[in-house]
């Protein structure tokens, strides 16, 4: 008989289940693919990235930065996976999905204390149990979590990109290269599609008449995270804002011109053998034989083989200020904590934090310990304060952002030595949090 039930086989359930299992209890995860799937997974791979393959910049000066070094601090198995599957992509973070999720599989399927079983969970577990179910929660649990929350509404959408066959792209238009040249591969980690200010207008054009899905009875009340907008709702708030958004130039030259070209496509290498890329910042909602027609509009994807096309799906998550407590557990259902994007954080490792954090803190509550306390000045730590103190009436899903964490004390006049003074703080007082209390 297990110590601890873990709901979900993602990111959060996985980095969930490894802590506690880690902590001495006895594990079991389950996980309902393959016996269901959902709209956008492919495989039936534990923690299988269904957006991008990036988890952001690496940079250490940076709130991303910050959260993988406390991570990497607290000994995450994604992080672990993560670093391993690495494939180029400048200063970014982003991994060979196979390699990461078959990494990932089966250190949990090997683990002596974690049991996976392959079902799907219909109703509230009973205590001691984490739901990690993540953004494609199946609808009935999350009507069971609905029940138990007292919430409506409990949903936004979000939106994944289309992957294309590095073979299928002319080269002699597309160019290597990372943006301002700070790629670690000599010739640059992206692949780049040039536009003229002609070819940019036609495609937006084309853009905003093509057809797109229409969504399901329960999916009419479209909430879209500003940080996975499909590229048509971006286009349609006005004919440049893709050139300034996620088709901006600046920083790429076109070798065959010597200049920033009026618009470009980045596509960011998916896997270590360089065969698949994605189509950076291009989420989408068009429907699939519109997205084949418009995006090979794009120079370079004349003839492009798409190896995944964009898809839209509903994302799950609850208000996280009403229904939970300290340490992610339910106020209405003790012992039953949440973990990842259920929660309202939005990103790969601000669910994995989340999943750290239920994972130990059941653990604790199991050995009679309080939860954990991260200061509020570190990335977890400030993540969870956005968690328990965000306004109910108007939360949404949050990265980890600079405004997440509390002002530096002195108060410095540059923008940039404010963000230098919070991530040093946030290094220093994480550090001797992390030192305060003995590791699983």
């Amino acid at each position: 008989m297990s110590d601890l039930t873990v709901i979900g086989g993602g990111l959060a359930g996985s980095e969930a289940a490894w802590q506690a299992a880690r902590a001495g209890l006895s594990v079991t995860l389950f996980e309902m693919r393959p016996v269901r799937s959902t709209e956008a997974h492919q495989t039936d791979g534990l923690a299988e990235l269904v957006c991008s393959n990036s988890l952001k910049t690496d940079q250490p000066d940076t709130p991303a930065g910050q959260l993988k070094a406390e991570l990497r601090a607290l000994d995450s198995l994604i992080l672990q996976a993560a670093d391993a599957a690495r494939v180029p992509a400048g200063s970014a973070l982003a991994v060979d999905r196979e390699r990461f999720s078959r990494a990932v599989t089966e250190a949990i399927e090997h683990h002596p204390n974690i049991r996976v079983v392959r079902e799907e969970v219909t109703e509230l577990p009973k205590p001691p149990a984490i739901i990690a179910t993540g953004p494609l929660t199946a609808p009935a649990l999350s009507e069971a979590l609905k029940g138990a929350t007292g919430e409506t509404d409990l949903y936004f959408y979000d939106a994944i990109s289309p992957i294309v066959a590095a073979d299928s792209v002319n080269m002699s238009v597309a160019f290597r290269a990372s943006r301002w040249d700070r790629g670690e591969d000599a010739e640059g980690d992206y692949l780049n599609c040039p536009m003229t200010d002609g070819e940019y207008h036609a495609f937006v054009a084309a853009l905003l008449a093509a057809r797109t899905v229409e969504a399901a009875s329960f999916e009419e009340k479209a909430i879209y995270f500003e940080g996975c907008m499909p590229i048509e709702v971006i286009a349609a708030r006005g004919p440049e804002t893709l050139a300034h958004g996620p088709m901006k130039p600046v920083g790429l030259t076109d070798p065959r011109t010597g200049r920033w070209p009026y618009a470009a496509v980045q596509l960011r290498q998916e896997d270590l053998g360089r065969n698949y890329y994605n189509l950076v910042g291009f989420q989408t909602k068009l429907a699939y034989p519109e997205q084949e027609r418009v995006f090979r509009m794009i120079p370079g994807l004349e003839d492009a083989e798409f190896f995944r096309l964009g898809a839209v799906h509903r994302n799950t998550y609850v208000n996280a200020p009403r229904c939970l407590g300290p340490g992610l557990m339910l106020k209405e259902r003790p012992g039953v904590w949440l973990a990842g994007q259920v929660t309202g954080v939005e990103g790969y490792l601000e669910s994995t934090a989340m999943g750290m954090v239920a994972g130990r803190n059941a653990a604790r509550h199991l050995h009679g310990e309080g939860p954990l306390s991260p200061p509020e000045s570190s990335a977890i730590g400030a993540l969870l304060r956005y968690l328990s103190h965000g306004d109910p009436e108007r939360y949404q899903p949050m990265n980890v952002n600079f405004g997440l964490f509390p002002p530096p004390a002195v108060r410095a006049r540059k923008r940039a030595d404010r963000r230098r003074a919070v991530i040093e703080r946030a290094r220093e007082e994480f550090a001797a949090w992390r030192s305060s209390f003995p590791q699983p």
